[in-house]
């Protein structure tokens, strides 16, 4: 089909900073869509013209009943940056799209602090929580942050401090690009109350206060990290599991049983475009599981308070299942198996004999492997050293064929 729909970029520079191909499939156009700000910058030529709505997905009907018509997108810098082309891509095919970006705002931003893209971590906090930030922390990191509004600087600076890196430097680079261009630069725990332009990217050089202990995104965090009460999968424990659940980027997670949802938040830290629900029925662990997942970087888990497993009926379908409790709830294992696709993983642990019993019949009806991991701990005998054992669990990891 011939490309109806133009998505094009465009910088604080307006129309000047157009190419050429840009400008003529522009000029075409029977109608532009773009925000207030984009459609300020062409004249009023008495065409058809759609200001995004809120939530923007209204749109989309709008546009696609425009169909073999020319419709012109604009959009803020690199369309497919986090941007509107992406979301268009997964309802209009490539060869009926045209797509000319402008320069990113990370693109920018680097020039502006003379870094190297390739070895900075970027991430965006539109229309997401500042804590996603989170996870991109640790000495001696290079952050550039596409920011929700004004706000959003001055959020991220006091979780700079809270996370331990209170003389983190931070760079604010205002309407790139433009005449109004300005940059602001100040330290984590001095910035200033006052807001910054609503566009703006945010710059951040992270330096660690002593002491502060750095999280990787491997699996394993240390137990003192996560409230609980009790109900928590250790760090060794925890590890192996996710070894098996094996993470991959855009998949989701069903953590059934959670207690403090270490499980979830760990899949959640290893991939920002990764996906977990944590099921838990009880109400006090259910909050414990939300202040965790903000607090180390995963504010995107969702939780639902509920018993499995009737708790899972209109669950997003997951691409891998956590049982860490309830496991002899009548029909849970054959829930959460009919639900997984074909390579899903499904992991089980338990603690109790009862626990092994279901697991055991579970492997003889589904295959995988059974694992018993016993691990020990050192810890003080007096003024000698001892080995302290944790309760043996019992593993069973299946894949479904």
């Amino acid at each position: 089909m011939t490309a109806w729909l133009s998505v094009i970029g465009i910088g604080e520079d307006g129309l000047d900073g157009l190419s050429s191909a840009a400008r003529t499939l522009l000029g075409q156009a029977e109608l532009i869509i773009g925000g207030e700000r984009h459609l300020a910058m062409v004249p009023d030529d008495g065409r058809e013209r759609l200001c995004w709505p809120r939530p923007l997905k209204a749109a989309i009907p709008e546009i696609l009943a425009r169909r073999g018509r020319r419709v012109a997108v604009l959009a803020t810098g690199d369309p497919m940056c986090y941007g509107v082309g992406a979301r268009l891509s997964r309802v209009v095919s490539a060869d009926e799209m045209t797509i000319i970006p402008a320069l990113s705002a990370f693109s920018l931003a680097a020039a502006r602090m003379a870094w190297s893209l390739p070895d900075i971590e970027t991430v965006t906090l539109h229309g997401r929580p500042a804590e996603m930030i989170i996870p991109c922390l640790y000495p001696g990191a290079r952050i550039l942050a596409l920011t929700a509004d004004g706000g959003t600087p001055g959020t991220v600076a006091r979780i700079l401090c809270e996370q331990g890196y209170p003389d983190s430097r931070m760079s604010v680079v205002e309407q790139m690009g433009g005449p109004a261009e300005r940059r602001i630069d100040g330290i984590a725990r001095d910035w200033p109350d006052g807001r910054a332009a609503e566009l703006n990217t945010l710059a951040v050089e992270c330096i660690a206060a002593p002491g502060t202990v750095a999280h990787p995104r491997l699996p394993g965090l240390p137990d003192d990290v996560f409230l609980h009460d009790g109900q928590l999968t250790k760090r060794e424990v925890r590890a192996a599991t996710l070894a098996l659940l094996a993470p991959l980027p855009a998949q989701r997670l069903w953590d059934v049983g959670a207690g403090a949802g270490s499980i979830a938040i760990e899949w959640l830290r290893s991939h920002p475009n990764n996906k977990a629900v944590a099921i838990e029925r009880a109400p006090e662990r259910c909050a414990l599981i939300a202040r965790n997942a903000a607090a180390l970087g995963a504010p995107l888990l969702e939780v639902v308070e509920g018993s499995a497993p009737q708790a899972l009926a209109g669950l997003g379908a997951p691409d891998a299942v956590f049982i860490g409790g309830g496991i002899g709830a009548e029909g849970l294992v054959d829930t959460c198996w009919r639900a997984l696709p074909p390579g899903g993983r499904l992991v089980a642990n338990v603690v109790t004999v009862e626990g092994e019993k279901t697991v055991f019949e579970c492997h003889q009806r589904l295959g995988g492997s059974l694992t018993r991991i016993a691990v020990c701990r050192g810890e003080a005998v007096g003024p000698y050293t001892g080995w302290k054992p944790l309760m043996p669990v019992t593993q069973w990891a299946a894949v479904k064929p």
